[in-house]
């Protein structure tokens, strides 16, 4: 059997392996088997999902193999998915599961898993989830099968814990916030918690359908919520992915700021109010080098991991560090979530406007960033092309050409069949040309 677990759980196109009713429910019967290691009674898991069309039919087959292996189930229905971080360790559950696709079109859909301490599962919980997948559940006798059921306040638990991680005795009285919930998972949670803190809220992509998820708007296609802000004289925008683990803010003239813009603004106010722990910010290899240089002229060390906030957390834990994230919106502050939560940390940055006065894009734009370059190239199963002599060369030839001027980074997509080609350098000519000679020889050798 191929490898089913990627870099942030299983996932693919819905109704075709491993995202099938069957796949699920074996997936299920194994994580159940897992973390049923005693075999009595009383073991739970929480499930929260999008508002994929799919997200129905995985949700069935998930507790139909985790109910018979004896695990008890709540169904939290569409969270977001931190929300199923923190609710599995505050309803001391065994496991949680996540039934999402996050940023990817409705069409695909995935499967998370958090661990009882909510956070997602480490490599060794995976490769015996999988080894047990292969190798077939026993299911429980008749009389140990485990039960099912709706928790119906789940999403409210979520809202008012978001609320109490903004500063006490503030509110948000007078600030217009365009809120883009990508027709997903955070669609009735994010517009509750804003109103609720006082904002006045128009709200962006908040009629999901089944198939509309992350289509024209959310963290992924910013130009709707960017026009929003700008038509309605908005004083900001936030706008997360489809399951919310992802953030994207968006200034009172339309500009959008990533996440490494994001991360550098927390660290260097983190720094100054003392609470940066390691004084550091944990981010990936896609961070831009002007965070890097920014960061450095400020004190602050930068740790790069793999791209994936599992990754991220990874090394946050492992340092005992408390801040870190993803050029792509993924905020992780462990301070407060056991994951990424694009909410959070739209509330994050709104409290830094309340409290410090300025306007967002006072606070969105910390550095110059280095100009960067990012295409994909598509392949099929099967093919290796980072495995060809000629796209080696190419390779080597534009890290050559860009010297201490810059630097390249290829990989291979651990979410999609695609080779992400990205480069980074000042002179943005070389940076062209660098990269389209890597696509190049990457499509030929597809």
């Amino acid at each position: 059997m191929d490898k089913l677990f990627g870099t942030d759980g299983v996932r693919g196109l819905a109704n075709s392996w491993p995202m099938t009713a069957e796949m699920a429910l074996r997936l299920g019967a194994a994580a159940g088997r897992h973390f049923r290691r005693d075999g009595l009674n009383g073991h739970r898991v929480v499930i929260g999902k999008d508002t994929r069309l799919s997200g129905y039919m995985l949700e069935n087959a998930l507790v139909a193999g985790l109910t018979s292996t004896g695990m008890n189930v709540l169904l939290m229905g569409p969270v977001p998915t931190p929300a199923v971080g923190r609710m599995t360790h505050s309803m001391r559950a065994d496991l949680g599961i996540m039934i999402s696709a996050s940023h990817n079109p409705f069409h695909d859909n995935g499967i998370k898993f958090f661990g009882p301490d909510g956070f997602k599962l480490s490599d060794e919980d995976e490769a015996q989830i999988e080894a047990l997948v292969a190798a077939g559940v026993e299911p429980v006798q008749s009389q140990n099968i485990g039960r099912a059921r709706r928790v119906d306040e789940s999403r409210l638990r979520y809202v008012e814990y978001l609320k109490t991680t903004f500063p006490k005795r503030k509110r948000l009285n007078g600030i217009k916030v365009v809120i883009d919930c990508a027709n997903g998972a955070a669609y009735r949670a994010a517009p509750e918690v804003l109103w609720e803190l006082g904002a006045e809220v128009i709200p962006v992509g908040v009629s999901p359908d089944g198939t509309n998820i992350n289509k024209g708007c959310g963290s992924t296609d910013t130009d709707l919520a960017a026009q929003t802000v700008v038509a309605h004289g908005a004083d900001v925008g936030i706008c997360l992915d489809g399951d919310a683990d992802r953030v994207m803010i968006i200034d009172e003239n339309g500009r959008v700021a990533d996440g490494d813009q994001i991360m550098g603004l927390f660290a260097r106010q983190w720094a100054a109010e003392g609470r940066l722990a390691g004084g550091a910010l944990v981010a990936t290899v896609m961070s831009n080098l002007g965070l890097e240089r920014y960061l450095a002229g400020h004190g602050i060390g930068l740790h790069r991991t793999k791209v994936g906030d599992r990754h991220v957390v990874e090394a946050m834990r492992a340092k005992g560090f408390n801040l870190g994230g993803e050029q792509s919106g993924h905020i992780v502050m462990t301070d407060y979530a056991t994951t990424g939560d694009g909410l959070l940390a739209g509330l994050q940055f709104l409290a830094e406007m309340v409290v410090s006065g300025k306007p967002a894009s006072q606070l969105t734009q910390v550095f110059e960033t280095v100009p960067q370059m990012l295409q994909n190239v598509r392949f099929q199963a099967g093919q290796a092309p980072l495995e060809q002599v000629s796209v080696q060369e190419a390779i080597a030839s534009g890290e050559a050409d860009l010297g201490d001027k810059g630097r390249v980074l290829i990989r291979k997509s651990g979410t999609e069949p695609l080779i992400r080609v990205m480069a980074e350098c000042e002179d943005e000519v070389l940076l062209n040309r660098v990269v389209e000679d890597i696509v190049a020889a990457v499509e030929s050798a597809v």
